[in-house]
This record gives C-alpha cells, structure tokens and sequence, in this order.
C-alpha cells in the first residue's frame, strides 16, 4: 500500500440483538451516551475534520457543476448489433419482453401473472423479501391497458409492459411511502413521484412497493420491521442497501428495472452484491421530486437493472428537467446514444492503484481482470492519485446522518421506539455532530469536488471496485434489531461516498464471482453529465464479462 494512501479500515465493536438493545440505551443517556458516541466520531475521523485547514469560506451544500454536455458519442461507434462474447446468462431482459410483446408470444397480462404467483409463493424457509407492497387489481389493470395496446398496434414505447419496481422511499400512486419504518405513511399516496410518473408515461408495469433498509440509514438491508431482503445468489447472505428490494427483485427475475436512490452507494451496493447492474446519475439529472427528503444534498434517483441496456432504457426516460425539482432544471439535455460499442479505443480509464487495491482479493483480481479486458479493446491505463480519500469519508458520513437526522426529527419524540435499534443508534450518535462540522464538511466538498473533477482533464473516467468485499453473510442475531457494525460498514462502502460528495455519476456492473460463487462488481465514475458515456463504457465490457443467473431465476417468459 502507498505510503501516500491515507484510508485505513474503520473499526469498533459490533453489536447486535440483546447488546445492541443496551448499546442503544446508553447512547441515548446523557452519560455514557456522550462519551461512547464521541468516541464513535472520533473513530471515523471526525477530529481530522475539524483540524483540517480549508481555502473555501462559504458552505456549498449541493454540488457546482458547469453543464457541458457529455460530448464523447465520437469516442465509441456502435457497431449493429453487440452479441456476447463469452458465456453468459443475462436473463430476462427488458428488450426480450419487447420483442415476444411485439411478435405475440407473450402479453403484458401473462407476465403480471407470474409476478403475482412469485409473490404470493413466500411460504419457504427463507422468502426473498424483495416486494413488501403489491396490489393485484392494479398491476392487472396496467397489464390489461399495455396487452390491449400492443394488439391494436399502438404500443407506446420500449418500456410498454416492461414490470418496474419501486423502492419504498419513492412515492407510487394508491400505496403507502413507508420508507422501510413500521409508522411513516399511514396515508397513500395520491400521485407518483416524477420519477416514476415518467416510467408510468412510458407504459411499464409498477410492480409495487421494494424492500429498504430503514430510513436508507444503513447499507446491509436488514429490515425488522418488513423482513430482510435475501441476496438471490445466496438467501443467507446480504443483498446491500438501502435499495436492498431494488437489487434483489431485479437479480431474482421479478423484473428487469427497478427504481433505487443513492445516498452513500444505496444503488450501486445492491447493484454489486446481488450482481445487477446500477447507475447513480449526476446530481439534479433525476428529479427528486416524491421521493423521501432524507438526505436531500447527497441523494440520487437512479435505475437498476438486468443489463446495461435496460438501465440506459429507464434513464432515457427518468432524466431531464423537473419545474418541480429546482436541482434539475439548468441541466444540459440527455445524450440517448447509449449502445456499446465492439472497441474502446482511445478511452482512458484512470486508476488510483493503492485505492483500487484496498479490497478483498478476489474482488480486486475480477476488477482487474475486467479492466485488462478493457485494454485489450483499445482503452489506456492512467495512473492516478486521488488525495483526502478520509476526510472525504468523514465529510461524507457527517453530511448523511445530520441530514438524515433533520429528516427524522420531528419523528423521534413521538416514535423513537418504533424505529430499529440500529437507527436509533446512529440518530443518537447523529446527535453529537456538531453545527459547525456539517457546515466544514460542506466547505471542503467544494475542494474536493475541483480535486475530482480535475483528473477529468486527462482522464474520460475512474475505475475502481464498487464494494470492499462481496455479499456478506446474514447473522441471525441481527435480524430482529438490525445490525451496528463499523468495519463491515466501512468495507462494504468504501468506494460510494466519493461519487454522492461530488454528485458525479458512477455506474456499477457485475464482473464475474468470488470463490464462494458471489458477484463482484466494477463501478465507473464519470466528470458530470457523462452518463451516456458510463453506459456506452459498461455495455461494452459488460459484452466480455462472466453472468450467471441466480438458483431460482423467475423466467418471466419461456
């Protein structure tokens, strides 16, 4: 490891079940409570943050960006069509819908068929737990609409019928947003979040309401209140969160799309973990608009999917200005050319070496593995360095939690034993962060967004594992309480917070399988508004790369 890389491993005893319960208690009191959760942000290096000179006086609480759009479209030239070259099972894609739709073999009502009866097959061992919310009558009032489209030959539009669901953090008209608590609402909503209204418009299928980790303060997905999401590859094993539901629906087969948001690696960890692939677009290119303010400076709307193909089809439609979203108005326009190419010539790719190698070894070896491919199309190898990495950590995690907690404040009096005790926690220690270090940590995000943004001048973009390790085991003592563990927290998110800091996009995709058969994931992050790039960049490495199907895959056409 460089002697330069200033990043070490966070750790602090885990605590779970009957010991969580305790640990949550006391840091609730006055004393110990102060010193125990001081102790807590000293460990993630809140003092260097406070210590740390900074050149930038004014706080900047959601990325500057200057918006020229992503003008690289002449760096890769599609070819006609973009067939794999190695074996793989990429499932049931979006397009693969389209076309039995389009040639009769299937309907959207046969499809919304077998959604339902995978739904209401929950009675193993170990149910999926990826949808906590699905009304019948109304999926089979879409389907109808799309199947009658289709033989009148009328159809709308590439996500006619295609079957999306929708984390519980956004809101879809007639369901409740419970953002993965047990009290929040009580009310349905009466419409759908602009988001989701824009897929709605595109005649896809809302499947429903998807599992979270609570409040998206945590990136396990344990969830006592609506049951865990299980990894579909392994159901004792994590499937990442927050958008926990979101990563497992889509790798399980129960759709091809799925809507997540990404505040720390909430996309592109489930994305990883249960081996789909994920986009967290640039800040404001997503309206926001109905999804929950939790952390509203660091948060990204952004798809999940089967392919990168059926990622660039849900981003085709979910991005461009919102008048109800002030983040998103002065973007530039969207760039739809999105397929990969046979050839990445003339891409450089940078790598900060001691960072990407700062992960488990299997991890790192198929990340490599899948950028030496990268090589051998055309791509260079840039050497990088990218400096502050842990007051970047520290700033991050101090703008999360105090946001999360301004969110959840007004809740806390009334319904502090209704949340999970992990969340309870980690409000409580939210609690200590001072005024004054959100305020600093605002300040140097407008350094280190410039320090990021400047590898862009030699570098189209940054290569680097998506997560520390692959799906960790799920432990029983957690299940009922949630789970209070730094260093796994730290490992599994330790290449997110960069891209939510920053707001640039970053796009995950799966790059083959540990030895225990697990997926690994690669993340590319781009300079702001590349995200047809990204996608163009990830299709076609995606072309080289190992899939496989989990063990009980929904097929939801033969």
């Amino acid at each position: 490891m460089s002697d330069d890389y200033q990043l070490d491993a966070l750790a602090a005893p885990r605590t779970a079940g009957r010991l969580l319960k305790v640990a949550t208690a006391l840091v609730e009191t006055r004393w110990p409570g102060d010193w125990i959760a001081n102790r807590f942000l000293n460990d993630i290096g809140i003092q260097r943050l406070r210590r740390i000179e900074c050149a930038h006086p004014l706080p900047t609480v959601h990325p500057i960006f200057n918006h020229t759009p992503d003008s690289s479209s002449s760096k890769l030239v599609p070819p006609n069509s973009l067939d794999p070259l190695v074996k793989t099972s990429l499932g049931i894609r979006s397009t693969d819908l389209r076309r039995a739709y389009l040639d009769g073999k299937a309907s959207p009502l046969d499809v919304a068929e077998r959604i339902v009866n995978a739904y209401q097959d929950c009675d193993s061992e170990t149910p999926l737990n990826a949808i906590i919310a699905l009304h019948q009558d109304d999926l089979y009032e879409q389907a109808r609409l799309s199947t009658q489209r289709y033989r009148e030959s009328r159809s709308i539009g590439p996500l006619d019928g295609v079957p999306i669901g929708v984390k519980d953090e956004l809101d879809q008209a007639g369901y409740r947003t419970r953002v993965g608590t047990r009290f929040l609402g009580e009310n349905r909503s009466i419409k759908d979040a602009t988001a989701v209204a824009r897929l709605r418009a595109a005649g896809a299928l809302l499947i429903g309401k998807l599992n979270m980790h609570e409040i998206g303060i945590g990136v396990t997905g344990i969830n006592a209140h609506h049951g865990t999401a299980r990894n579909p590859h392994d159901r004792q094993r994590m499937t990442g969160g927050s958008s926990s539901g979101s990563g497992a629906a889509v790798a399980a087969g129960l759709c091809p799309i799925a809507v997540g948001a990404d505040g720390g690696g909430s996309i592109r960890i489930p994305a990883a973990l249960c081996g789909v692939v994920g986009l967290k677009p640039t800040f404001g290119r997503i309206s926001e608009m109905g999804a929950a303010p939790l952390c509203w400076s660091v948060a990204h709307v952004g798809p999940l999917g089967q392919t990168v193909s059926d990622v660039a089809a849900a981003y085709s439609v979910m991005s461009g200005p919102d008048p109800d979203d002030a983040n998103t108005v002065f973007q530039p326009d969207v760039d739809h050319h999105f397929a990969g190419s046979d050839r990445l010539d003339g891409l450089k790719i940078g790598v900060y070496e001691p960072f990407f190698a700062d992960a488990d070894p299997d991890v790192v070896n198929l990340c490599q593995m899948a950028l030496d491919q990268a090589q051998q199309l055309g791509a260079r190898r840039y050497e990088i360095s990218i400096s502050n990495l842990d007051v970047m950590r520290t700033a991050h995690m101090v703008t999360i939690v105090s946001e999360m907690l301004t969110s959840m404040g007004p809740y806390l009096t009334k319904h502090k034993r209704q949340f999970g005790f992990d969340v309870r926690l980690n409000l409580a220690i939210a609690q200590r962060i001072k005024n004054s270090d959100y305020i600093k940590a605002q300040r140097l995000r407008v350094g280190l967004y410039q320090d990021i943004t400047q590898l862009f001048e030699t570098v189209d973009v940054i290569a680097m594992p998506t997560t520390g390790c692959t799906a960790p085991r799920l432990r029983s003592d957690a299940l009922q309480t949630g789970d209070s563990d730094l260093g796994l927290l730290d490992k599994i998110m330790r290449f997110s917070p960069i891209a939510n800091l920053t707001g640039l996009p970053s796009i995950t995709l799966p790059v083959g399988y540990d030895n225990q058969g697990l997926p690994v994931g690669l993340q590319l992050m781009g300079a702001p508004w590349t995200e047809s790039r990204l996608l163009r960049v990830a299709e076609t490495i995606e072309t080289h790369v190992e899939r496989r199907l989990p063990p009980e895959y929904l097929h939801l056409i033969s």
